[in-house]
């Protein structure tokens, strides 16, 4: 599979421009979305270069501190990254988590906010689906460089990976779950849904509800997913992302209720004196 194009001396990279066009249109989604609200839609284009700054520094720390088990056994690992500044750095060789891509760039749009004095929950509102779009774009990414496959299926919609790029476990096997689609195909509708529980929810949502909503939502289906990934990433013998992701969703949905906690459990008064009958 041809991976990119020359030009000159340069090499670009299928899987780096389905990354900015995923990063593109997050920012026209949460800029119109800003827009909706009433809010000034400049702050996305002023901050957009430190959120993909912060994103892209926390991604490669993340795979970092978190190398999947394949790339373990060939002596790449954390003290490897460590001890090799120079491909520590190198992320045209791969190598990018999620995880670690949304919390950097939610730190930099934090600290971000509070140079620029706007509310961080509001905004992380607005966003939310833009997230959700970018994610369900940058993983078609992975289908360039045939990656984040999951376990072997004969499925109609399964799809063939290269000898190349197989475990060596699973040589024998060539087609698997599209694990990118999977997500690609959830993350669409995450979109949908978070952008209808902004306008459904309107007058009862506080600062930061849509994007709580959004760190239940994804992480619960990326928990799942893990199930059927190949090239799990683990620390001390547990899974560090679904780890993560179980952690994140329920400290998510712990906060979004107690935040909520006088509506959810307000008790009802009883009726005295002349409404009494």
């Amino acid at each position: 599979m041809v991976e990119g194009f020359q030009i000159g001396p340069l090499t670009i990279r299928y899987y780096a421009l389905i990354l900015l066009g995923g990063i593109i249109a997050a920012a026209i989604l949460s800029y119109f979305e800003a827009k909706r609200q009433g809010k000034d839609p400049e702050v996305i284009l002023d901050s957009l270069t430190w959120i993909v700054l912060g994103g892209v520094i926390g991604a490669r720390i993340w795979h970092i501190l978190t190398p999947p088990a394949s790339m373990v056994e060939q002596g790449i690992t954390t003290m490897y990254y460590l001890t090799h500044p120079l491909d520590a750095v190198a992320i045209w060789k791969g190598g990018l988590g999620i995880p670690g891509a949304i919390a950097g760039g939610a730190l930099a749009f934090y600290l971000y906010a509070r140079k620029r004095k706007v509310p961080f929950g509001a905004w992380a509102d607005v966003f939310a689906p833009g997230l959700a779009l970018g994610q369900a774009i940058g993983r078609w990414g992975n289908f360039v460089n045939q990656e984040v496959y999951g376990s072997p299926t004969t499925l109609p919609w399964a799809i063939t990976i290269d000898p190349a790029y197989r475990l060596p476990e699973f040589m024998a096997y060539e087609t698997y779950h599209p694990l990118f689609l999977y997500e690609s195909v959830f993350n669409l509708l995450n979109m949908g849904f978070l952008l209808w529980f902004t306008r459904k929810f309107v007058d009862r949502l506080k600062g930061g509800d849509v994007f709580l909503t959004y760190l239940i939502s994804y992480p619960v289906f990326r928990f799942f997913m893990e199930y059927l990934r190949l090239d799990n990433s683990f620390v001390g013998g547990i899974n560090a992302n679904q780890t993560l992701m179980l952690v994140i969703a329920l400290a998510s949905a712990a906060f979004l209720i107690w935040r909520h906690r006088d509506t959810l459990f307000k008790k009802q008064e009883k009726p005295t004196g002349d409404q009494a009958e």
